[in-house]
């Protein structure tokens, strides 16, 4: 059971909408600025992209969760200080280049294209078709389930020492905020809510071809 209603989630999105505008469409030029940088990666667009995604976790983390967000729910001081920590070990693996792109290919490259446009481009388009008022959007960039969605496939995106570590705070929101998709009526949130299983599927997918290969190497 939610400590707060749907009336009042939707009441503190609109207050913090109003209070931040128009800082969305700096965020939304942010996402496409992430998608610009994932098409033709390189170690300087790489550490860029990252920045600008950890930018995203502290700014939520402080301002929605901390500020507004506890407002209604006493765990949303946690949940901030825990954007915070996922925000500061991205910045800290992309200024080090511990986080590569344009390595990757088959599903993982696929889902990962896939969660990160609908992220930055679908979670929005998808949120005024159904009718919900601009104020009362979850702003991408700047509030949690668009932002560990765009995160979720950018680490797809990635091959480095520490990526799959990057992958646990991400995945424990998306069951926690995923939730969201049935509790609190937003259908935006349905990719969040299947996405551990869809992470699931493709480490399945990558081990088994890892296995496949060591065996024809083996025979050789």
């Amino acid at each position: 059971m939610l400590p707060f209603t749907h009336a009042q989630f939707v009441f503190v999105f609109a207050l913090y909408n109003g209070v931040i505008w128009p800082l969305q469409w700096v965020a939304q030029a942010a996402g496409i600025l992430m998608l610009l940088l994932q098409w033709r990666p390189s170690s300087d667009r790489d550490r860029v992209g990252i920045v600008v995604l950890a930018s995203m976790w502290i700014w939520t983390g402080l301002a929605y969760h901390i500020v507004f967000f506890s407002l209604i729910n006493p765990a949303a001081t946690l949940f901030g200080m825990l954007f915070v920590l996922e925000g500061l070990l991205l910045a800290e693996a992309g200024l080090r280049g511990r986080l590569v792109f344009g390595k990757t290919n088959g599903l993982g490259r696929a889902l990962g294209w896939a969660l990160l446009v609908y992220a930055v481009i679908g979670y929005p388009a998808l949120g005024l078709l159904l009718g919900e008022r601009a104020l009362e959007l979850p702003a991408f960039g700047l509030t949690p389930c668009p932002v560990v969605l765009a995160t979720l496939g950018m680490l797809l995106l990635a091959t480095g020492p520490t990526r799959n570590w990057l992958f646990l705070i991400p995945v424990a929101w998306a069951l926690i905020g995923g939730s969201a998709a049935v509790l609190l009526r937003v259908p935006q949130d349905w990719p969040l809510l299947v996405s551990p299983a869809l992470l699931a599927i493709v480490a399945i997918h990558q081990r088994l071809q890892r296995g496949f290969a060591a065996k024809l190497v083996g025979r050789r």
